[in-house]
């Protein structure tokens, strides 16, 4: 690889001179959620308004404030066509009004749809400090990044030495990059989730459910957080996840998640993004018992399964009598995307585990039931009746795997909240799941 010091220094550009290679009308695929490129975002977006750009095609999974200030600021719409690959709070107003497309997508297929589908001109990436090697570190995004600059033709890495040298498969020489911007910024932290108080009750439930020496998976928000406390009285729990985030902080330096009865990665708690407080990023800097891996290894259902006895926990929008899940819009209204819930409720019951889909009972301060007859016109279903295991409210826990729907929408009734149980009874004697 040569000296990489002067190579370095001969890809060292501004950010201003980094876009200017970007050409008109190219596809640009940028880092997702912690991994934006500020810098180079804002650079981009000043061609765009200065009339440097006549047309600009970018994508991201989780875009956030970076994005929304720049690629994503309302003047640059005419300019900047926008794909969403999960619809977040940012770009979620730009898909509802049109004025962004959404891509349907597994997680866990990203890297293979970035490989076999997607014309890729530019990549932009969110890297570390450079060690005396030449390499950096992806940091809290190695998800989609290493396909991405695989498979583009331009890629810029922002250097950020906020960014933290995480273990595993997120190593990249500098020799990979066309151009190196270097931009210090402090990485963006994730507000901590009011606390409700039905997320004790339903965190309780959950952890009763996962055994001493599971593997687990764990989402963002209260329901996560809250299992998170009822867990630090367990032993030799393992950590596989897609979403790196606080609870597991606690639950590594506890000593509670060991991952001393892990099968696959041992002692390692194993991620593909990480998203949280500054704290949990320094907690990653250079910790050899953290690693992360690219999203269609650590979301292939396959490799999921290889973690006996693993435990997902997973959240859902709304769902119907029979068990459908739709975690990703209002009716038809796309409100996020399928993520990768779907891998990890595969993964874990072929891994002889226990997936589990929670909710509360109502949404809308108590206006509407979550418990639906039917799904919402133009629901999409995240996650089919025949695969949801468990599901969790604050009023319980039923297993849904191996009944009927007879016996699935007596389930189901007895977790939504009391006051939409006749209603919803009715409905399912209308429906034929019940008799009157």
């Amino acid at each position: 690889m040569g000296d990489w010091r002067q190579d370095y220094q001969s890809r060292l550009r501004t950010p201003e001179a980094a876009v200017e290679a970007i050409p008109d009308g190219a596809f640009v695929l940028q880092g997702n959620a912690i991994g934006e490129s500020a810098a180079t975002l804002a650079a981009i977006a000043h061609r765009a308004r200065s009339g440097g750009l006549r047309r600009l095609r970018m994508a991201s999974l989780l875009p956030t404030r970076h994005s929304a200030a720049t690629v994503l600021s309302p003047d640059v719409a005419g300019v900047i066509e926008w794909m969403s690959l999960f619809s977040s709070g940012v770009d979620r107003e730009a898909v509802r009004a049109g004025r962004a497309q959404f891509m349907p997508i597994q997680f866990h297929q990203v890297p293979r749809i970035i490989r076999d589908h997607l014309d890729v001109d530019v990549a932009l990436v969110c890297v570390s400090r450079v060690d005396e090697n030449g390499y950096v570190s992806l940091g809290t995004n190695v998800d989609t990044n290493k396909a991405a600059i695989a498979k583009a033709t331009y890629v810029i890495a922002e250097v950020n030495r906020h960014m933290p040298r995480v273990h595993g498969a997120g190593w990249v020489h500098i020799s990979e990059f066309d151009a190196i911007v270097e931009h210090d910024e402090l990485l963006m932290e994730l507000p901590v989730p009011p606390v409700r108080e039905e997320d004790a009750v339903m965190g309780k439930i959950i952890a009763d459910m996962i055994p001493d020496g599971a593997t687990i998976q764990l989402g963002i928000g209260g329901v996560p957080n809250a299992v998170a406390r009822s867990l630090m009285g367990h032993r030799d729990l393992g950590i596989h996840t897609e979403m790196f985030v606080d609870a597991m902080v606690d639950l590594i330096q506890s000593g509670v998640a060991n991952g001393s009865r892990k099968v696959m990665h041992p002692g390692k708690a194993i991620f593909s993004f990480a998203a949280g407080s500054q704290r949990m990023y320094e907690f990653l800097d250079d910790n050899p018992a953290v690693e992360a891996h690219p999203v269609d290894y650590t979301n292939d259902p396959p490799n999921i399964a290889r973690n006996d006895g693993l435990v997902s926990v997973n959240a859902t929008i709304e769902i119907d009598l029979t068990g459908q899940c739709c975690s990703e819009s209002i009716g038809a209204e796309q409100f996020s995307g399928t993520g990768g819930q779907l891998d990890f409720v595969r993964g874990a019951y072929d891994a002889g585990g226990t997936s589990i889909i929670a909710f509360y009972s109502t949404a809308r301060g108590g206006e509407i039931s979550r418990v639906v007859p039917t799904l919402t016109p133009g629901a999409a279903v995240t996650t089919p009746r025949t695969d949801v295991h468990y599901v969790v409210s604050e009023y319980g826990a039923a297993r849904l795997k191996g009944r009927s729907t007879r016996e699935r929408a007596e389930a189901l009734i007895a977790l939504a909240h009391p006051k939409f149980r006749d209603e919803l009874r009715r409905a399912a004697v209308e429906l034929r799941y019940l008799e009157d």
